[in-house]
């Protein structure tokens, strides 16, 4: 297991890619906090799954949000643990508003979650990664900062700003040999999708190179490699796992274009 006796905290793991996440390092051999700030049902069932799968693990609650409950949630963690090794900020939000109609609060509340959140998390993350010669922090982008989609702004500038506050972390965190990653997903089949009567599992799957729908545990998988010593080369990276969706043009253009 590649990553055995590695300690791991991951945010927003109460579902969805979160989810995914914790039981991939779990299967590898991680203990696990698992972070959640409303799936409280949820982040508790991982535990247990995780806990039959022979590993530790727990839940810590706290909106990523807010500073004093981002230091509590690592606090917690290191406190039953004895360490941190490893940092998956996957908490975030994505909601819709039309850029005419976008209100200052909902602008505030993406950003503070999304942005604001991550950047806290690995700043307290790394000061106790610090004290042990080092750590993988790995962050989840989107492809919505670099190709977007109509109603998405706070949320494509907050991945946006990701993908940066990633560059910028590898660079001053490598002299303590600490990892800084992104992975920025494509179409990943979570809840929501599963919800929304508007969702095409097979439809989706034609606009996507690979032929599929992404699922949590594709995300879960990169997220092991850059945890693990494979990735020790790697700083400063933003990772696509998305099926080669951005390879394509959403565009059909007829047999005559020379385009």
């Amino acid at each position: 297991m590649k990553l055995e006796g590695k300690i791991a905290l991951v945010t927003g793991a109460g579902k969805g890619i979160g989810r995914g996440i914790a039981i991939e390092l779990a299967r590898e051999g991680a203990d696990v906090a698992v972070n959640y700030a409303h799936s409280d049902e949820g982040a508790v069932e991982i535990v247990k799954k995780i806990t039959s799968m022979g590993r530790k693990a727990i839940v810590v609650k706290a909106d990523v949000s807010k500073i004093a409950e981002i230091e509590a949630m690592v606090e917690k963690t290191f406190c039953e643990f004895g360490g941190i090794d490893i940092l998956v900020n996957n908490s975030g939000i994505t909601e819709r508003q039309k850029f005419l109609e976008l209100t200052e609060e909902f602008w505030d509340r993406t950003m503070n979650i999304n942005l604001k959140g991550t950047f806290f998390c690995m700043q307290a993350a790394a000061k106790k990664m610090v004290q042990f010669g080092g750590g993988k922090i790995i962050n989840l982008s989107s492809l919505h900062a670099v190709a977007s989609m109509k109603e998405l702004a706070p949320y494509a500038a907050s991945k946006g700003g990701i993908n940066s506050l990633t560059t910028q972390a590898a660079l001053e965190l490598a002299p303590y040999k600490i990892n800084v990653n992104a992975i920025a997903p494509g179409l990943i089949e979570v809840e929501k999708l599963e919800h929304n009567p508007n969702y095409d599992r097979g439809h989706c799957a034609k606009e996507i190179a690979w032929g599929r729908v992404g699922m949590p545990e594709d995300i879960g998988k990169a997220v092991v490699f850059l945890a693990s010593r494979d990735s020790d080369y790697m700083t400063g990276n933003v990772i696509y796992v998305d099926g080669g969706l951005l390879t394509r043009l959403p565009l059909t253009l007829g047999s005559k274009s020379k385009l």
